[in-house]
This record gives C-alpha cells, sequence and structure tokens, in this order.
C-alpha cells in the first residue's frame, strides 16, 4: 500500500464558536466531557494505521500544542508521529495563511515527499468515526487524481456546505461552494437513492465533508496556483483539470462549527444517541490523567455524562455534560446544559469570595459554562428575557443558548 500522510487543518479564527475560541483554536474545543475535537480525526488516522499526522494550526495554537504534546506520545521502536506545524515566517513569506489550500501549501515542503505518496487532508472541526483505509481502496480502485468524502444531506442545509455532482462513473463533474438559490442548486439534486436516502421527493444532495485524499504529485500542481481555499477554490478548480473521484460516506458525521451545532452535538452526547460513541470500542484517544473518581452524593442525574474529577452534592443535573474537575454545590439544578469544567481544582482556604464551580441553589437551563467559571450562589441562567443573540458583559447569548466565557465571575443572585 502506498503511504498515507495526514494534513489535519487546525482551522481559522473560529469566529462561529467565538466565545469557545477566545482563549483555543477550534480543534482544541472540548467535547464530550473530557475529549478535544482534535481528538477526533487522529484517533481516525490511528485507526486506519495512518502514522504520519501533522497538524496545521495558526490562531491561539497554545492550548492545542499542549494538547497535543501531552497526549500523543509513542514509543522509541514506533515510526508514528503527530507533528505540530505552526504559521510561520520565511524569507519568502510573512504573512499568515490565507485559507485552507495556502495553508498547505506553504507547509508542504516540511513533507520531504518523493511524489508518489498520498495526502489526506482532513478538518480539525468534525465529528464522526471512519476508517480511512476504505476512503484510501475506493480511491485507488477508481483511479483518481483527488477524492473528495461526501455524505447526503437536505437541500434546504446546502447553504451551509459545498456541494457536489457527480456522473453516472462516479467522476465529479461540478462543486458549489454554499449555493444560495435555488437555482444554483438545481443541477446537484439527487436524482437516485444514495445509502438508502430517496430522491423521490428531491430533498436531497450530496455535500463535501472537508475530507479529501490527493495524489501528492497532483496536490504539488494544484497547490502552484494561487488558490486560497480548498472548498471556495482548489477543489472547484482541480475538477477542471483531472480526475476527482466521490466517496459516500453512510456514518454519522457532524461538523461542529457553530454554538448551535456545538451544543446539539453534546445534547445529542448526554442523552445517548447513537449517532456517535465514545464508548466500548476505544475508539476515541485523548490526554490520560490522574484524577480521581467522581464523587457524587444525595443527587439526582439522568440522562448525563460526568467526568472524572468531579463533585456534585445534593444536585438535580439532566440532560447535561459534567466535564473535568466540575464542581456542582447543593440544591442545584442543571438541565440541558455543558459544563466545560475546570482546569485545576481549587485550593483549599481560598480567600476568592466566589468560589470556581457552580454555586449553592444554582439554575442553569439551556447554556455552555466554559472552563474554571466562578458561578455564584442563587444564580439563574436561562435566557430569561428569550433573546436569540445578545452580548453582555460576562455572558453571550448565540441562537438562544446562554454561552458563560472561560475564567468569567457571575455574582451571587444575578439573573441571566
Amino acid at each position: 500500500m502506498k503511504k498515507v500522510i495526514a494534513l489535519i487543518l487546525g482551522g481559522g479564527q473560529g469566529k462561529r464558536l467565538f466565545p469557545l475560541t477566545e482563549y483555543r483554536s477550534k480543534p482544541a474545543v472540548p467535547i464530550a466531557a473530557k475529549y478535544r475535537l482534535i481528538d477526533i480525526p487522529i484517533s481516525n488516522c490511528l485507526h486506519s494505521s495512518i502514522k504520519d499526522i501533522y497538524v496545521l494550526t495558526q490562531f491561539n495554537s497554545e492550548s492545542l500544542n499542549n494538547h497535543i504534546n501531552s497526549t500523543y506520545r509513542f514509543d522509541y521502536f514506533s515510526t508514528a508521529f503527530v507533528r505540530i506545524l505552526a504559521a510561520e515566517q520565511t524569507v519568502d513569506n510573512t504573512n499568515w495563511f490565507q485559507g485552507t489550500a495556502d495553508a498547505v501549501r506553504r507547509n508542504i515542503f516540511h513533507l520531504n515527499l518523493r511524489g508518489d505518496e498520498l495526502i489526506m487532508v482532513l478538518s480539525g472541526d468534525h465529528l464522526y468515526n471512519m476508517d480511512y483505509r476504505k476512503f484510501i481502496d475506493f480511491h485507488i480502485k477508481h483511479a483518481a487524481d483527488f477524492t473528495v468524502s461526501m455524505i447526503p444531506i437536505k437541500t434546504k442545509e446546502a447553504d451551509q456546505f459545498g456541494v457536489i455532482r457527480m456522473n453516472r462513473a462516479g467522476r465529479i463533474v461540478g462543486f458549489k461552494e454554499k449555493p444560495k438559490s435555488k437555482a444554483e442548486l438545481k443541477d446537484y439534486i439527487l436524482r437516485k437513492a444514495v445509502n438508502g436516502v430517496g430522491a423521490a421527493s428531491g430533498a436531497y444532495c450530496l455535500a463535501s465533508m472537508g475530507v479529501y485524499v490527493f495524489n501528492a504529485d497532483v496536490l504539488i500542481k494544484v497547490l502552484e496556483s494561487n488558490d486560497a481555499d480548498f472548498g471556495i477554490e482548489l477543489i472547484p478548480h482541480s475538477i477542471k483539470n483531472y480526475n476527482g473521484a466521490g466517496y459516500i460516506f453512510d456514518s454519522y458525521w457532524k461538523d461542529v462549527g457553530t454554538i448551535k451545532a456545538y451544543y446539539e452535538v453534546n445534547m445529542d452526547l448526554a442523552d445517548g444517541k447513537p449517532y456517535m460513541s465514545f464508548f466500548y470500542d476505544g475508539s476515541v484517544f485523548t490526554r490520560p490523567r490522574f484524577l480521581p473518581v467522581a464523587r457524587i452524593t444525595g443527587s439526582k442525574i439522568e440522562k448525563s455524562l460526568i467526568a472524572e474529577g468531579s463533585i456534585i452534592r445534593g444536585a438535580g443535573i439532566s440532560h447535561s455534560i459534567v466535564g473535568l474537575r466540575s464542581i456542582v454545590g447543593k440544591g442545584c439544578k442543571i438541565s440541558r446544559t455543558v459544563l466545560i469544567g475546570a482546569d485545576m481544582y481549587e485550593k483549599p482556604g481560598s480567600n476568592e469570595p466566589i468560589k470556581m464551580g457552580i454555586g449553592d441553589g444554582t439554575i442553569i437551563d439551556k447554556a455552555i459554562v466554559d472552563k474554571n467559571a466562578r458561578i455564584g450562589r442563587n444564580v439563574v441562567i436561562k435566557n430569561i428575557d428569550k433573546l436569540k443573540n445578545f452580548d453582555g458583559g460576562n455572558y453571550f447569548i448565540r441562537d438562544g443558548i446562554v454561552v458563560i466565557p472561560k475564567n468569567s465571575i457571575i455574582k451571587d443572585g444575578t439573573r441571566i
């Protein structure tokens, strides 16, 4: 089998995930109580026997670098590695990355390519389990120059994705990035069933997952252009000059690029919906920690995930994610909420007027509370005014979801 090298794109500024990306890059955002988004593509690679893994970073990269360096350590006799490629100034270019394709272009010399390898390009903020070996075998079998992995989506969602048109031979013949009108989408509607998704209603099309595999010599050639972004420019231009194949993925995939998507994914995980499992098969790796087991006393908990190191006393928690080292006080009612947790425990005898964690008697519903937040006693966080979007002094509301940023302090008795 040809050598496969994975390039995981660390993402841009992550504005749609703000304020979760105020101090961290998108792939470093915590998910499912104890993981980071970057763990998903790296774990997929390792389970697919892809051992040469590079992560391209630019914005707020410190937390991502720290997580990768602390997590993916291999023994001296292994050839596997996960290596950070950070944005850097060179004699030839002193600018920041201008897009996903530009990030790859400016780092490809680090790979020391011979030209006969396969290069996988992956996003660092998607949630899915995928055996990339099947994807690569499909690419080789179809003698493609590049292959794009796709999923069927409803046409009403097409304005959020790059959509693809294929001919009967399975070759990609059209690509439209985030079409805004029915006229733009007309030629991309599925005319026959794909993976059980029927075309009778004309309500489905194929969307790019942001998962690509290129023959190395082809990727080198297409990067000679000035294309800045894979979806907007490089893939559409490559279709005209090279053989592109479309691989249809038949399982769960989610782009976790917005606050709403992030919240919904965590709620699905809390409710135990069988879209993607972190359990049983060891499918997702993350940083090993030496934390005590969660301590839960006098509490009622239903449909929730509780991470190690948490302390919950006399609280009611439902349909929620409780992250590492979370402290939840007596009489608290937490529902439909993501508590991301804390980086450390507060020292005994601390003189802080508001302790780290959730104070006694606090009620939180439909919210995301980022790390190290100090929520006082008898606080109410439930979007009382039913606002869709709002920027407060120490909180934000996005799509009706209240977000408490990292290190925030909410005083006793506050109502949001």
